[in-house]
């Protein structure tokens, strides 16, 4: 239950940012967003630490994805905040949807041999 709270709070971090709406929740909302979203594609690749390494090491690789993405926007000259939460989302995703496809492949290479 408690992840799909943060899920849900990310979500609408990541909304109120994209759609500019004036809200007290916006901003803590969104910085959530932008921590969560990382630290969980970075979390689901680092299946084998212990769940304390795995956070430590989620979370700073947040904050370092996070940091790449301010870095390369400004030293392009294209900074906005709905292209970094746009940016930040892409990057998590795709880091996701490797995951998935790692584990899939897995486990089909496991039938093939049974």
């Amino acid at each position: 239950m408690l992840s799909g709270v943060a899920v849900a709070v990310a979500g609408v971090g990541a909304v109120l940012a994209l759609a500019d709406v004036d809200s007290a929740l916006r901003a803590p909302f969104t910085l959530f967003f932008l921590l969560a979203a990382p630290a969980a594609a970075i979390g689901a690749a680092l299946r084998g630490l212990d769940p304390l390494a795995r956070t430590v090491v989620s979370v700073a690789g947040a904050i370092a994805v996070d940091l790449l993405v301010a870095q390369g926007m400004l030293a392009v000259h294209r900074w906005s905040v709905p292209g970094g939460i746009t940016v930040v989302t892409a990057i998590s995703s795709l880091g996701l949807l490797l995951v998935m496809v790692r584990r899939l492949r897995g486990r089909a290479a496991r039938r093939r041999t049974s």
